[in-house]
């Protein structure tokens, strides 16, 4: 049989209908009152003229924007492979932080101490260290500065995934292990079916809130040499003598960032509900 609602019913959707169109109109016109606030305060500013020729040129940001674009790409394929370097060396060291027995403890040591390192050393020591110390070393075989710099942002990163990690696969209760034992699962198989994938669903949202600051973060290769968006933006204001195209390296970063981040968003609220059992 069909549900009819009753007059009551009706009223309160009726209700929250109006109080959502008005919560979204009222939304609208603060953010574009505060819009025109803004506009007016820095288009009113003394000085204005002068940082929109040297910031905001139309001309020079068409001229840089095909070249920046070309070096765009090269961070797209360094952010592919660095995250899921970064997350496949996180997640061994956070295993083997997680080992149990007194025999493993020289294997505990060890993961903890690289964790306590790359999380404490700044990226760009990191960087500068690989990519122009290493070569020094005249090795046979040395890979390119783009590897090594890409090795810098794994190494440094793969410090936080790690401990990310590490929280998932300790929320996992013991009886859970227990259990999976007690059918006859060994050790290594508890791991991978039974905390595992709890670990992971759990951190999600902070592994994803991890890989966006890597996607910014691949922009610092370009301190080593390599011609990525931000280096191409250093070239076109070298010749130009204008900061436009490191604006147009700006906003593309944002752009590309902008779904990961939606992703994450997501992920995070898909997390709460579920949390909260909603």
């Amino acid at each position: 049989m069909h549900h009819v609602p009753s007059p009551a019913q009706r009223a309160r959707d009726a209700y929250r209908q109006r109080q959502t169109v008005l919560s979204v109109l009222v939304a609208a016109a603060s953010t574009a009152a505060v819009g025109t606030l803004l506009a007016v305060a820095v288009t009113g500013a003394p000085g204005w003229e002068r940082v929109r020729q040297t910031f905001l040129d139309p001309e020079i940001a068409r001229e840089a924007l095909p070249r920046v674009l070309t070096g765009l790409w090269l961070n797209v394929r360094l952010l592919v492979f660095c995250a899921v370097a970064a997350l496949l060396l996180g997640l061994l060291i956070a295993i083997l932080r997680t080992l149990r027995g007194p025999i493993f403890f020289p294997i505990r040591a060890l993961a903890a101490s690289y964790t306590y390192v790359f999380r404490g050393l700044p990226l760009i020591i990191v960087l500068y260290v690989l990519t122009l110390g290493t070569p020094g070393l005249r090795l046979q075989g040395m890979p390119s500065v783009l590897v090594l710099g890409g090795a810098a942002l794994v190494l440094t990163y793969s410090g936080y995934l790690a401990e990310v990690f590490r929280a998932g696969i300790e929320s996992v209760h013991p009886s859970q292990l227990a259990a999976a034992r007690s059918l006859g699962l060994t050790y290594r198989q508890t791991v991978r079916h039974v905390v595992l994938p709890q670990a992971v669903r759990r951190v999600a949202p902070p592994l994803l809130n991890d890989i966006v600051a890597l996607q910014k973060d691949v922009g610092l290769v370009a301190l080593a040499g390599p011609i990525d968006a931000v280096r191409a933006a250093q070239i076109a204001t070298a010749q130009t003598f204008n900061y436009t195209p490191y604006i147009v390296a700006g906003v593309l970063f944002v752009l590309l960032a902008i779904p990961l981040i939606a992703v994450t968003d997501r992920v995070t609220l898909r997390a709460a509900r579920r949390q909260s059992g909603g």
